[in-house]
């Protein structure tokens, strides 16, 4: 068997590769790009593939026995402009997808990892979520990621074995997004305003535990279900937030606003083409989204280790460490990602 991940070079692969080399397996990367990531002189073989060309795919040479991972995808950041949503994300979300399993079907491969997103589900009907939750994308990121399950459903009847992940924001080292622009804020000492109240709770999930939970689908032989990962306990806005502006010294205020105004000025900005959030990010930002997450612990075991309040603080303290020029501390020693 071998363990091949599309997208691997990515933000959860590079975490997930050197955990299934650590256990003996042999671990093939196929991504268009190639970090220098140590796992890749000794452990892990790269192999450049771009999952929208359906010869690159091939060339990637899948057998009968491999066991594939889909951690392709584009992101909501960086920000894109409406008229062009549908093109930057379907291509490499849906279509990749349909090629991978296509591909896979070929060599007669049934095992498949498949990475999607909680932004299927769009507003909160239900609270914590669960997996049985309306599905109602509200942008064309959580609508490319929501065809691949129909996608998947369609292929599990014809006898394929396929595990669904649906994160939250994933954060840890390396990735920061719209985190960016909140650090910012606090180090200037300027107020941070909030959607709504600040009442409702936030939740993350670190890459360390995406990255486990993927290697527990793998153990447990890849159950045809779909899977919510999330944080346990998140907090409130308020007080996450209010954490973060204490452990950094700022000044910072938090500013609570009337969610239905700002979110109606984000909608005419990103009518106007100057969007400064996704409308999937900003129309859910004063809700109840709260994933549970008990099916993957009932089914695999997955319990996830990381707190919020300690992934975002480590976040920050990478930022810093950035931008004050000091070497960011090793990803394995930073406990609270």
């Amino acid at each position: 068997m071998r363990h091949i991940i599309f997208g691997g070079d990515g933000f959860v692969g590079r975490h997930l590769a050197p955990k299934l080399a650590a256990e003996g397996e042999e671990v093939v990367v196929a991504d268009i790009a190639k970090s220098p990531l140590p796992h890749y002189a000794s452990a892990v073989r790269h192999i450049h593939c771009d999952v929208t060309d359906k010869a690159s795919i091939a060339a990637v040479g899948i057998t009968g026995d491999d066991i594939v991972y889909n951690l392709s995808a584009k992101m909501l950041s960086p920000i894109q402009v409406r008229a062009k949503r549908h093109d930057f994300f379907f291509p490499v979300n849906y279509h990749g997808t349909e090629n991978i399993i296509e591909a896979m079907d070929r060599a007669g491969a049934s095992e498949l990892v498949h990475f999607t997103t909680d932004m299927i589900y769009g507003h909160t009907v239900t609270t914590p979520m669960t997996e049985d939750h309306p599905v109602a994308p509200l942008g064309e990121y959580g609508l490319s990621k929501w065809k691949t399950e129909e996608l998947a459903a369609d292929w599990r009847k014809r006898g394929m074995d396929i595990t669904l992940f649906r994160p939250r924001l994933i954060i840890g080292p390396g990735r920061l997004g719209i985190l960016e622009k909140l650090f910012k804020l606090i180090d200037a000492n300027l107020p941070v305003p909030m959607i709504g109240s600040g009442k409702n709770p936030y939740q993350f999930i670190s890459v360390f535990d995406c990255a486990e939970a993927a290697r527990l689908a793998w153990k447990a032989g890849v159950p045809s279900e779909a899977y919510n990962l999330g944080s346990l306990n998140p907090p409130p806005v308020r007080k996450l937030l209010g954490d973060l502006i204490k452990h950094a010294g700022s000044r910072s205020v938090l500013v609570p606003t009337p969610g239905w105004a700002v979110k109606r000025t984000l909608d005419l900005l990103d009518r106007l083409n100057k969007p400064i959030m996704d409308p999937e990010q900003y129309l859910i930002a004063d809700e109840e989204c709260v994933l549970d997450v008990s099916r993957g612990e009932r089914d695999l075991g997955w319990v996830p280790q990381f707190r919020d309040e300690d992934m975002l603080i480590a976040a920050y303290s990478e930022y810093r460490a950035k931008k004050d020029g000091r070497a960011v501390p090793h990803a394995e020693h930073l406990a609270a990602e």
